[in-house]
């Protein structure tokens, strides 16, 4: 197994399969408002970062009263019209196997009470020794997530590896000088995480597995 100590993993679109999710959620908070909904693939571009960062760079129009009516449609239709959260099907056993060689962490832009229901709709909280959301640390791509996660649980980033599937998780990484695998089965294509610093390009947590075991 490669040595590291702690794998740090992004959570939307890297363990949950909720990118379609996230997209939907934006899209009808924006309907309610009579505003125009932004385009998939923008959405998908911002997944990862706090949502007030991906509004600014969504519809940097917005003012401050819109953006947190924004802000507050999103989080009611996640907490109340949203489906239960799905892990990708390869993740619950993958985890399993992983927390017998390292410890496991979580950093997301998600916020608090998002995490705190995901883990539980998922029975995965046990797995986690640390978790992190933009509710304690800055947004990705600020390396404090993975600094905070590396100062609790003692040990250096770079004897951290931080798995993801956005650009804003592998410079996360990068900026925390620990290093980084992208994952494609998120919001970000190939040829976007191409862009950005990582160790290797993987399809999935199974292939994650096996290259850690190599």
């Amino acid at each position: 197994m490669k040595p590291y100590r702690v794998l740090i993993f992004d959570w939307d679109g890297t363990l949950a399969d909720s990118t379609a999710q996230i997209v939907q959620g934006v899209q009808n908070s924006f309907c309610r408002f009579g505003w125009p909904p932004p385009a998939e693939a923008d959405i998908r571009a911002t997944i990862g970062l706090s949502l007030r960062e991906a509004l600014r760079r969504l519809c940097p129009q917005l003012d401050q009263q819109q953006t947190e009516a924004a802000i507050r449609a999103y989080q009611h239709e996640f907490h109340h019209h949203r489906e239960q959260t799905v892990l990708f099907p390869d993740a619950g056993n993958t985890l399993q196997r992983l927390q017998q060689h390292y410890w496991l962490a979580v950093a997301t832009g998600k916020g608090r009470r998002g995490l705190d229901a995901a883990l539980n709709e998922t029975d995965t909280r046990s797995l986690f020794l640390a978790t992190r959301t933009v509710d304690e640390c800055a947004s990705k791509p600020q390396p404090e997530m993975v600094l905070s996660i590396c100062d609790e649980l003692g040990v250096h980033p770079a004897e951290a590896l931080v798995i993801g599937d956005t650009t804003h998780d592998l410079h996360m990484a990068h900026n925390a000088r620990s290093s980084a695998i992208a994952l494609t089965t998120g919001a970000h294509t190939p040829a976007q995480l191409q862009t950005a610093p990582h160790l290797a390009m993987l399809d999935g947590l199974t292939s994650l597995a096996a290259w850690l075991a190599e």
